[in-house]
């Protein structure tokens, strides 16, 4: 049952290796979209999960400041033409979703190998008071404060009404609120068949009312709680004004710790440091690890074709992941005699092996 569910989620290695070679077929056929926005253009061809994952994320960050929507346009392109330069649409930055052994391949002039999605994990050693006090100072000062002005509380359910109100008025609607119509949510039978029914589902309450929840994969063998979906009451601002929301990740470390957790998964993120949600996991002392699902083995091939000044202030401006020649994960930072790096989005995480502080003169000097 589910078998969609299990596909897109399951860590079992023989279906990772299945889903890895399906998907990466030289039979495929593959979305090929070039976009046009704020005078840059991006080019993105592979796996279908990188529209979602990595192009939106492109135009989000060129979308600040720009009096118009991005324009795009779409072909296809063959699983065997997949690695061949020619066959990309023509953009400023060339952009292709798909296996590590492929991306790892392909041309290495002015290019960066790139994890599609990364995991932030929390490893408890079985102390709740140390792992509450890996939490950075001012989130758990914030908490503190939150706790004693809103008397939150934090309970495990398994009451379908509750089910049905958190997907509903929860869930959905702080999707919604975050991602607007880009929204990408789990749909209801899965959520009930493949998470309620066999997970973890939360209830937040303040002053006695529930106002948010969480619903939970719990792996009982592995000892692992990953975190699937959460929300608040309609997605409502003052439930972030308040740190109702915040507080979900803070008692659901807590009840982690004291419960016999061994491994919390608050699942994943794209792998650039300038998204909101890579910042906000990293502050909760979390390690960074690839996906413990078909992601894993999944790469973006990132290559810069034109040298313009639109081209330099994205790449600065989005500091990213990337993969070394060992197969480690180092923080780039691209930066200019006229463009600072931004460090300000810190790559300060276990998991994250090295820092490389790349000048652009050098790494676009092929364009040349």
């Amino acid at each position: 049952m589910h078998v969609g569910y299990h596909w897109r989620n399951s860590g079992s290695p023989f279906v990772t290796r299945l889903r890895d070679n399906w998907d990466t077929r030289r039979t495929a056929v593959f979305p090929s979209v070039r976009s046009d926005l704020a005078g840059l253009s991006v080019g993105y061809t592979g796996l279908r999960e990188g529209l979602a994952y990595t192009l939106e994320f492109t135009e989000l960050r060129r979308e600040e400041g720009a009096e118009s929507p991005a324009v795009r346009a779409s072909s296809l392109v063959s699983g065997a033409r997949l690695r061949d330069p020619a066959a990309l649409p023509e953009a400023d930055i060339r952009i292709v979703g798909t296996s590590a052994s492929l991306a790892r391949r392909m041309p290495k002039e002015a290019s960066l190998v790139i994890p599609m999605r990364v995991h932030f994990v929390i490893d408890f050693d079985g102390d709740p008071e140390s792992e509450r006090r890996i939490i950075s100072r001012r989130e758990r000062s914030q908490f503190n404060s939150g706790m004693r002005r809103h008397q939150w509380g934090w309970e495990v359910t398994s009451e379908p009404d509750w089910f049905n109100t958190f997907y509903d008025d929860h869930y959905r609607p702080t999707m919604f609120r975050r991602h607007g119509t880009r929204e990408r949510t789990e749909g209801r039978n899965a959520a009930y068949e493949c998470l309620f029914r066999t997970g973890k589902l939360f209830r937040l309450t303040q002053n006695g009312k529930p106002v948010g929840g969480a619903l939970c994969h719990w792996a009982p063998r592995q000892k692992v709680l990953t975190l699937r979906l959460l929300g608040v009451e309609g997605g409502a601002e003052r439930h972030y004004e308040s740190g109702a929301f915040k507080a979900i990740y803070h008692l659901l470390i807590g009840w982690a710790a004291e419960n016999g957790v061994k491994c919390l998964d608050f699942q994943g993120t794209e792998p650039f440091l300038s998204k909101g949600t890579f910042q906000w996991k990293r502050r909760f002392s979390t390690r960074v690890i690839m996906p413990p699902n078909h992601f894993g083995d999944k790469r973006l091939w990132l290559q810069v074709c034109q040298d313009t000044p639109a081209v330099r202030d994205y790449l600065v401006a989005n500091p990213t992941l990337a993969e070394t020649a060992d197969g480690l994960l180092e923080a780039v930072y691209f930066h200019d005699d006229h463009r600072p790096a931004r460090l300000d989005f810190s790559a300060k995480v276990p998991g994250i092996e090295k820092i490389s502080h790349v000048d652009l003169d050098e790494f676009l000097a092929p364009l040349s």
